[in-house]
């Protein structure tokens, strides 16, 4: 009987926390498919460019890094989990000699112990013209080892490339027991590039 009892208390904690988050979410989506294309990318540009500049004003590792890289990308995730892990975002990748924007999606979903709601900010720096293209053009998809850089927590701050890429997480906040980019998929956005 308290087996029972505790899960039954654990499945409300959980459904507590998710929905007002999914509240949110959905009030926030229907403000997102009004917007214009334009806005959209306006939008994403101008959260991507904040990210990037805070990232390097804090990470002297992320900023050495960029000096060499040819390009960088950036993302916006919201994160949700339950037993089961769903999220999904908006981002952009950006040749830093051409100044070109693509504009890209992603996508997670897994199953674990976690639960609640996080959301978060993702920051590739790609070290040649092929790393990024090949992140372009194919889409890309992180496994588990793949995990991001909380550079906000002072430690274990990436200090070099890894397969052509560095990878930084910038979080809000929120409970999420294991925050990482392992199963995320990131591939282009058929809508907002098309002109």
């Amino acid at each position: 009987m308290t087996h029972y009892v505790y899960r039954v208390v654990t499945l409300l904690i959980a459904i507590a926390l998710v929905l007002p988050v999914t509240a949110s979410l959905s009030a926030a989506e229907k403000e997102w498919k009004s917007l214009k294309k334009e806005e959209k990318r306006e939008q994403i540009d101008q959260r991507a460019d904040e990210n990037l500049a805070a990232l390097l004003e804090k990470s002297p590792q992320a900023a050495e890094l960029y000096e060499t890289a040819f390009g960088w990308a950036a993302f916006h995730n919201l994160k949700l989990a339950a037993g089961v892990t769903a999220g999904g975002g908006k981002g952009v990748a950006v040749g830093k000699i051409t100044g070109d924007r693509v504009y890209m999606e992603m996508g997670t979903a897994g199953v674990g112990a976690s639960l609640g709601g996080q959301k978060y900010d993702v920051i590739f720096l790609f070290e040649t013209e092929q790393s990024l293209r090949h992140f372009v053009e194919n889409g890309w998809q992180a496994d588990a080892s793949a995990n991001a850089v909380a550079w906000e927590s002072g430690v274990n701050k990436q200090t070099s490339f890894v397969n052509g890429l560095a990878i930084y997480q910038m979080t809000d906040g929120g409970l999420m027991v294991n925050a990482d980019i392992a199963g995320t998929k990131y591939w282009k956005d058929g809508k907002l590039n098309n002109e």
